[in-house]
């Protein structure tokens, strides 16, 4: 593990990124009305059925995924994988610097995500099985449906409304499906170097929510994480077998460690420098993939 981080580099790698913590802002001011175009959208096909190759008697998944700037560098490795993996029909609608709320119907001129793109109502157009959630916890003002709360200022007032939210999301995606799901996974965080029990208490509450909804959680975070301290933040792990086995995974195959995040930015895994507009990271970064593989196997296993 690196030296200590200078306070000045860490906050400008968060100022740089879409999640933040309490001392963040975003990558750049939204829009007051965001476009659906203002993400990178990977849209089902409208056909039913199963997907060429899929194993007989199974059909393949529809899986949405929503979230924040973790999620939008993220979501075209996650497709990848679950098409791959699942022949899954896959879309993802991120937008950096959001919270639960701004995914609540309700909220459209308070938030970052149009009235179209709210949970909701892509449950309602796109019929998914699964719907994945991975949300750092944006614990910062900047987004107008947090009303102000903070982390920093009031932690319990954060969490009871982060708490609220979840709950709330969970309502309106579980009746925008009907009686037939989809099924919800949450997907927890790994560790947050500035404010480590504030990720706790999220990854907490998500294992909540998803044991009293029927729900699911992927611990991506694990996966980001020393095995032997889940909550400790670190900027290399050991290679796996799988980053071993492919050129570019394993970034210091001399020393048998692989980078989880650049030098100038402790939060996000795209090893490649942000940009002013959010996008799907370009270039193999080990971080995205193990994140993205562990989503895939918790919905694997449930789609069994």
């Amino acid at each position: 593990m690196r030296k200590p981080w200078i306070v000045g580099a860490i906050l400008a790698g968060v100022l740089l990124g879409g999640c933040g913590d309490p001392a963040s802002g975003p990558e750049e001011p939204a829009p007051a009305a965001p476009r659906a175009s203002a993400t990178t959208h990977q849209r089902a096909p409208a056909s039913p059925g199963p997907e060429p190759g899929t194993e007989p008697g199974r059909v393949a998944p529809r899986v949405l995924f929503l979230g924040d700037s973790l999620a939008m560098e993220g979501q075209k490795v996650l497709g990848q994988e679950l098409r791959r993996d699942l022949k899954a029909r896959y879309t993802g609608a991120p937008y950096s610097g959001t919270t639960l709320c701004d995914y609540l119907e309700g909220t459209a001129e308070r938030s970052l995500v149009p009235a179209s793109d709210k949970a909701a109502a892509l449950v309602r157009r796109l019929r998914p099985d699964f719907v994945v959630l991975q949300f750092w916890g944006n614990s910062w003002g900047y987004t107008p449906c947090m009303d102000g709360i903070t982390y920093d200022k009031s932690p319990a007032r954060y969490f009871r409304r982060y708490d609220a939210d979840a709950r709330r999301l969970t309502e309106q995606i579980t009746a925008a499906g009907g009686g037939s799901g989809p099924r919800i996974v949450w997907v927890s965080q790994g560790p947050d170097p500035i404010t480590p029990d504030r990720v706790r208490r999220v990854n907490a509450l998500y294992e909540k929510r998803a044991a009293a909804s029927g729900g699911l959680v992927a611990d991506a975070g694990k996966a980001v994480s020393p095995a032997s301290d889940r909550y400790t933040w670190t900027q290399y792990l050991p290679c796996t077998a799988h980053e071993r086995a492919r050129p570019g995974l394993c970034t210091q195959p001399g020393r048998d460690r692989t980078a989880l995040h650049r030098d100038d930015d402790y939060l996000h895994f795209c090893l490649a420098p942000t940009t002013t507009r959010p996008k799907p990271c370009p270039v193999r970064s080990p971080g995205i993939l193990r994140i993205a593989r562990e989503v895939t196997k918790t919905i694997r296993q449930a789609a069994r």
